[in-house]
């Protein structure tokens, strides 16, 4: 039971979908929370953008540290920026779909989040693993670091005193 344990906790993909999850009920949470009490006054999209600013940066701090385990590389603000971009795009896609769902489709505000939040989920997952908190490989930097100490070969290599003539 422990080794399995362990290996759900060193697999990425678990720790995303832990964070994700913890996120998605805290991103939620405050959607609901927004529609329930201002939302009438507001609309459910200022509501929904005031749920993602917030769980925005609670995403993003446990991302970098838990998900994906860059706390102490790279830069913090570089790290944020393709963060926020990412949570720009599954926004944007929020922005659209939900009015769809709920003036088309005819769906409550709370039901059309919910099903949006699945896709959300999957597009952020992408997003964020080979862009938002992407590292270089540990072979990228030797090879780096390989080519930079190297002085080039000469291009001719050959003993003047063996040609023939």
């Amino acid at each position: 039971m422990r080794n399995l344990l362990a290996r759900l906790r060193g697999d990425e993909r678990v720790r995303f979908l832990i964070v994700g999850g913890i996120n998605t009920v805290l991103g939620y949470g405050l959607f609901a929370l927004f529609d329930l009490t201002v939302g009438r006054f507001v609309g459910y999209l200022a509501c929904l953008f005031g749920a993602y600013a917030i769980a925005t940066i609670v995403a993003f701090i446990l991302h970098r540290r838990f998900t994906f385990q860059v706390g102490g590389t790279g830069s913090v603000v570089v790290d944020f920026l393709r963060f926020s971009i990412v949570y720009l795009v599954t926004l944007a896609l929020n922005t659209i779909a939900l009015p769809l769902l709920v003036e088309l489709a005819h769906l409550t505000p709370l039901v059309a989040q919910a099903a949006i939040t699945i896709v959300a989920t999957a597009l952020s997952y992408v997003g964020h693993k080979f862009f938002s908190f992407r590292r270089p490989t540990e072979s990228t930097d030797s090879e780096l670091a390989d080519a930079r100490n190297t002085v080039p070969a000469p291009e001719n290599t050959r003993d003047p005193s063996s040609t023939v003539t």
